[in-house]
């Protein structure tokens, strides 16, 4: 597809925004840190794909204005507004953005979707010299305290969703590396999400996973219900958060 068609958006998520926005872990304020670091200047930044705006609030405290643009619009009128954001939709590869005028661009958990050759010709338009560039994306969690309930979570991810996931969830897999990121890169430090949370939190975040549309549609809800009750087995009290952890690749880049 050449830069100056349109492409097809992909929408795995509009029929899940409000279990997305419930359910989804939150970024940690250290990564909103690097990418204000990495800026230039923090006047404005860009979040493409930004869903209902987790990351883009986190950036709402360190830039001065924000816009935040997503193809899905039942995703940004489920973003919670702030007065330093502005949502629109639009898609990644046209965001409406003025010519010369973004500090940071980034797109978190969203550049799997994207045409990439599209996404960057329209990120070298709207950006301001130097300014910098991120793809973030996070994939398999672990639970670091609980070897029984991660090795549940694995064997369905793998076993039972795994050949439902979309081909674009192999880029996430492997941190972006096999994504071309035509930038001067940015070092930066280790970065992981991490939160407590009881059993009904976890199979809510399950519950978003863009594989389980299909596996719903191939099997029914029978693998689903068997999933969670192996999970409430080596769970034990429901009630008690455990430690859950998915680290963060980040490919940080100077236009």
């Amino acid at each position: 597809m050449s830069t100056s068609e349109t492409p097809a958006f992909k929408d795995h998520f509009s029929g899940t925004s409000a279990g997305y926005a419930s359910h989804r872990p939150t970024y940690p304020p250290d990564l909103a840190d690097a990418l204000a670091q990495a800026a230039p200047v923090t006047g404005l930044a860009i979040d493409v794909g930004c869903g209902n705006g987790q990351l883009t609030r986190l950036l709402a405290e360190r830039f001065e204005r924000v816009i935040g643009v997503d193809a899905s619009a039942e995703q940004i009128a489920r973003a919670t507004p702030h007065p330093r954001i502005t949502y629109r939709r639009a898609p990644a590869e046209a965001t409406g953005a003025e010519a010369g005028s973004v500090d940071l661009v980034v797109a978190a958990q969203a550049a799997h979707w994207f045409d990439l050759d599209a996404f960057y010709a329209e990120a070298r338009r709207v950006a301001r010299p130097g300014a910098a560039i991120a793809l973030v994306a996070y994939a398999t969690l672990d639970l670091p305290e609980d070897a029984a309930a991660n090795a549940v979570v694995a064997d369905f991810y793998r076993r039972v969703a795994g050949p439902y996931w979309p081909a674009e969830r192999a880029h996430v897999e492997a941190g972006y590396a096999t994504l071309p990121f035509p930038f001067p890169e940015i070092a930066h430090a280790p970065l992981a999400i991490v939160v407590r949370w009881p059993l009904a939190a976890l199979l809510g975040y399950v519950g978003t996973w863009s594989a389980l549309a299909g596996l719903r549609g191939a099997q029914g809800e029978a693998p689903i219900e068997a999933f969670h009750a192996r999970l409430a087995e080596a769970w034990g009290d429901p009630a008690v958060p455990k430690a859950i952890r998915w680290p963060i690749a980040l490919r940080l880049g100077r236009i």
